[in-house]
C-alpha cells in the first residue's frame, strides 16, 4: 500500500478498547464517557480486519487502547494474531500503562509478543498517581518486573510536561540503563478535551536534549522500530534515547502508519480528522476483496501530515476526539 506521497504503509494500530483503568491528565478529563461496548467491533472483527491489512502489506501489528489489557478475552485475539508472525507478519506488539502485565506477561510472550511498551512518565509513586489520577506505581513495576521475566523487551515511553517530570528524566535514564530499558520522551499532542492548560504541560524536547547532553553522551543512531522516534545511542548505558517530536520536529515525511479505532474507523492520520468506515463495509459483506478495496481506497486519501500547534492562540485540543480514541 503507498500513499500519494509515495509513503510506504506497512505499519497498523489497533485500538482493542477506548477504556483505561487510568486517567491520565493530559490524555483524559477524569469524568470520561467511554463508547458503549455495543459500539465496539468484536475481537473476530478486530482479527479479520488485522488479517486484510496484513494481506496488503502491513508488516508490524500494534494494539493499543486505552488500554488493552483490560479488554474482556483480549488475550484470545492476542493469541489469534500471532499465528499470522512469519505468514506475512514481522512483528505483533503493544503499548501498556502495565496495571496488567504482571498478569499477562507470560501469555503474551508465549503468543509470539517479543517487545513491549509501557506508559511510565515519573518514578515517583506519589507523582505517578497524581499524574495518573488512578494509577499506582508498584503495581505498574511489578508488571515492568514480570514483562522481564518473561523475557519481553521493555521500552519505556514517558510524555515530557513541564513543571511536572521535566527534571526526572536523568534519573528515569539511568533507571532504564541499569534494566536494559530503552526510553522514549513524547511531546504532548493536543488531541481532546482535558482538566487543564495544554500550554502549561508542554515541554519542548529540543530543551530535554540539551539538558540531558550535559550529563549523557548521545549520538544519532540508525536504529527503528518503524514508529516516529529518533533514537540516540546513550554512551555510558548502553541503551537508547528515543524522542517523539510532533510539535518541534514534524515526523510526517516518513510516516508509514495508519490507526484503526476499536469501532472499525480508520484514521490515516493521528493528527486529521479524515477517516474510513471499515465496519460499516465489513459488516455489508463477508467478501474480503471488497474490504481490502476499502482500505486501498483509504490509503490513497491519506493526508501529507498533521497540523498540530501549541501556543497561546492555539490553546485548544487540534482535535475533539481524544487519544484514547484514537490509539495512543
Amino acid at each position: 500500500m503507498i500513499d500519494p506521497f509515495g509513503r510506504t504503509i506497512t505499519y497498523l494500530r489497533i485500538s482493542v478498547t477506548d477504556r483505561c483503568d487510568f486517567r491520565c491528565v493530559y490524555c483524559m478529563a477524569e469524568d470520561m464517557n467511554f463508547l458503549p461496548k455495543a459500539d465496539l467491533l468484536s475481537l473476530e472483527e478486530l482479527e479479520r480486519l488485522a488479517g486484510a491489512f496484513v494481506r496488503l502489506g502491513v508488516r508490524k501489528l500494534r494494539l493499543t487502547g486505552g488500554e488493552p489489557l483490560v479488554r474482556r478475552g483480549v488475550m484470545a485475539l492476542v493469541n489469534r494474531l500471532g499465528l499470522q508472525i512469519g505468514h506475512g507478519l514481522d512483528e505483533l506488539t503493544l503499548t501498556t500503562n502495565g496495571s496488567q502485565l504482571a498478569r499477562y506477561a507470560d501469555e503474551l510472550a508465549a503468543a509470539g509478543v517479543r517487545r513491549i511498551n509501557v506508559s511510565i512518565d515519573t518514578l515517583d509513586a506519589v507523582k505517578f498517581a497524581a499524574i495518573t489520577r488512578w494509577g499506582r506505581l508498584p503495581q505498574v513495576l511489578e508488571g515492568v518486573k514480570a514483562a522481564k521475566a518473561a523475557g519481553l523487551r521493555v521500552k519505556i515511553n514517558a510524555v515530557a510536561l513541564k513543571d511536572v517530570n521535566e527534571h526526572e528524566f536523568d534519573a528515569m535514564l539511568a533507571w532504564c540503563g541499569a534494566q536494559g530499558f530503552d526510553l522514549c520522551l513524547i511531546e504532548t499532542m493536543p488531541l481532546g478535551e482535558i482538566d487543564g492548560d495544554r500550554m502549561e504541560q508542554y515541554l519542548p524536547l529540543s530543551l530535554v536534549r540539551q539538558r540531558l547532553a550535559a550529563n549523557w553522551t548521545l549520538t544519532p543512531s540508525d536504529y527503528a522500530t518503524g514508529g516516529p522516534a529518533r533514537y540516540f545511542d546513550v554512551a555510558e548505558t548502553g541503551t537508547r534515547l528515543g524522542l517523539i517530536t510532533p510539535l518541534t520536529h514534524n515526523f510526517c515525511e516518513g510516516c508509514n502508519r495508519v490507526r484503526l479505532t476499536c469501532t472499525g474507523t480508520l484514521y490515516m492520520c493521528l493528527g486529521q480528522d479524515d477517516a474510513a468506515d471499515l465496519r460499516g463495509v465489513m459488516r455489508a459483506s463477508d467478501d474480503d476483496t471488497v474490504l481490502e478495496a476499502a482500505i486501498r481506497a483509504a490509503i490513497a486519501r491519506k493526508p501529507r501530515g498533521h497540523d498540530f500547534v501549541i501556543d497561546r492562540t492555539h490553546n485548544r485540543p487540534a482535535l475533539a476526539r481524544h487519544m484514547s480514541v484514537t490509539g495512543g
